[in-house]
This record gives C-alpha cells, structure tokens and sequence, in this order.
C-alpha cells in the first residue's frame, strides 16, 4: 500500500526501459530525496516524498511524458 505522502501517475506514453531510467532521473534531480516506483507493466509511476501533485506532473511533462492521475 502507499504511504500517505505518495503520488501515483498513470504514464500511459511510457513504453520501455529508457523511458523508467529518464521519469526517475528526471524525478531525483528535482527531489533528490523522493523515492521513485515504476511499474512498466501498468504505466503507473509512484513517487514518495516530492512535491505536490502538479509539481511532480510538471517534472515528467517537461520530459515530453503525459502523466494522468491513477
């Protein structure tokens, strides 16, 4: 189960493993204190730790990624 300070994003454009290593590099440089789960399988990205939703959003956006909520 998630802990209460987690964000959870359906990525649906994320499609490999290149994509896993750039929206969890991408998340750690802006909040090198977050914890980052990506389940490839799902497209669900969890992140614990971080900004607020919109925040976080904006950091896998601006990596050309389309996160919706889960």
């Amino acid at each position: 189960m998630p802990a209460e300070n987690s964000l959870t994003f359906t990525v649906p454009d994320m499609t490999c493993g290149h994509c896993v290593k750039t929206i969890t590099g991408a998340v750690l440089a802006a909040y090198p204190n977050a914890k980052v789960e990506i389940d490839l399988g799902t497209k669900h990205v969890t992140v614990e730790n971080a900004g607020d939703r919109a925040a976080v959003a904006s950091v896998i956006e601006a990596e050309g990624y389309s996160p919706a909520d889960a």
